[in-house]
């Protein structure tokens, strides 16, 4: 990218999200620039479940075999109490007349936008630059200015509308200088990822478990080759201390027994956040993924929701590009029914999904697990909760919003 280069769509990160765009829009055949400040897609350990709709979303792009093919189809989840043992489990097989896809696939995201921006590559109408950090843009009524900083110096480009998937941390959304609004849990989280075979020690494990203990629940995801471990940790610990010997072969000393003989691939700290910007558009501008929202993994709806941010854009933008359609009431509806429905479903869901696996042998959890049973038991709202768990009524709920 030389001098003053000009497009109709410019995006600002290349993880899932970001690549997601970008190919709709060049599969349409808009001119979309793609700005990202790592020399590649990051490979992010974090995101890994792929939920029904997208799958079927994904299918429209072509990528979808390709995660069937690298990923594991997860159709069963459990809740599990570590005390007692019990397993609470949902099969998402039952919603099989409502999806071609009635599964998870737990595969790691970078697969995803590795392929697709890969893929960008046979689109003439677009660019993928890595290396490329955004410095600073700004709008006006016809488009908008931004100026990235290369390895060899500050480009400028011109762009119709530039939309912010650059993360959590995102510089488009703090230039807009829109609020993130929420909360960060005390404690961060610790994933650990091992090569170990979990199912030859834990009896009756599935791909995808959450794991509810009052003193160290867990997550336990199988991906294609490995097993991640998620605990929540001592805050008055060190990183180093976190991600030391000491603290793995305790957790899997409880775990399995014997932690010192596990091997870990990966050590990888972060803090969790429940989060929501104030508004996800300003003006030509729009953020989608986690720049507009953040939420903890429990149900794996971070970068599932992400993806439907980019649908529901690339739906709102897509005809006012092509001049068919005005640009305030539709850019208007996708930032209403965007944030309206993490508000009402992502937020809340993910809420209630930390409070159960994190809760102790007290009356509260008591009440949490009773009403887990009452819905495994009855056939009705077994079936709504499968609905709502697999991000279908989600969509509902945007659809509905005008």
């Amino acid at each position: 990218m030389t001098g003053v280069d000009r497009c109709q769509v410019a995006i600002v990160g290349a993880g899932p999200v970001g690549t997601v765009l970008a190919t709709l829009l060049a599969q349409a055949g808009v001119d979309v620039v793609v700005l990202e400040a790592g020399e590649d897609c990051a490979q992010d350990l974090r995101a890994s479940t792929f939920h029904p709709p997208t799958l079927e979303m994904l299918d429209t792009i072509g990528i979808t075999p390709m995660l069937l093919e690298k990923g594991l189809k997860a159709p069963v989840y459990h809740w599990r109490d570590r005390t007692s043992g019990e397993v609470i489990d949902f099969d998402l097989s039952e919603i099989d007349d409502v999806t071609r896809y009635p599964f998870r696939i737990q595969c790691e995201q970078y697969h995803l936008s590795r392929a697709l921006a890969a893929g960008l590559e046979k689109f003439s109408n677009a660019k993928m630059h890595f290396s490329t950090r955004l410095l600073t843009f700004k709008q006006d009524e016809s488009g908008v200015d931004l100026w990235a900083e290369t390895p060899y110096g500050v480009n400028q480009l011109r762009a119709e509308f530039l939309i912010g998937a650059d993360g959590a941390n995102s510089i488009v959304r703090k230039w807009l200088g829109i609020e993130f609004d929420g909360f960060t849990y005390p404690e961060r989280f610790l994933c650990l990822s091992t090569d170990l075979e979990l199912a030859d020690h834990l009896p009756n494990l599935a791909y995808v478990n959450y794991v509810s203990d009052p003193k160290e629940w867990l997550v336990l995801l199988r991906v294609p080759s490995l097993w991640r471990v998620l605990v929540p940790t001592d805050g008055s610990l060190s990183d180093d201390e976190l991600r030391s010997d000491k603290i793995k072969n305790g957790i899997f000393d409880r775990l399995v027994g014997d932690g010192a003989a596990v091997k870990t691939e990966h050590r990888t700290l972060y803090r969790v956040h429940q989060r929501v910007a104030k508004s996800f558009r300003e003006g030509r501008v729009m953020l989608v993924g986690d720049a507009a929202h953040l939420n903890n993994p429990l149900g794996g709806f971070g970068m599932n929701s992400g993806v439907h941010d980019a649908f529901n854009l690339f739906e709102k933008l897509e005809p006012v590009l092509k001049g068919k359609a005005a640009m305030e009431p539709n850019l208007a509806l996708y930032d209403r029914q965007r944030r309206e429905v993490t508000h009402s479903f992502t937020q809340m869901q993910t809420k209630e999904n930390m409070a159960f696996i994190k809760g102790g042998q007290d009356g509260a959890h008591e009440a949490r697990r009773a009403k887990m049973l009452e819905i495994k038991n009855n056939d009705e709202t077994r079936r709504n909760y499968l609905m709502r768990q697999a991000m279908f009524d989600s969509l509902a709920q945007a659809a509905a919003i005008v």
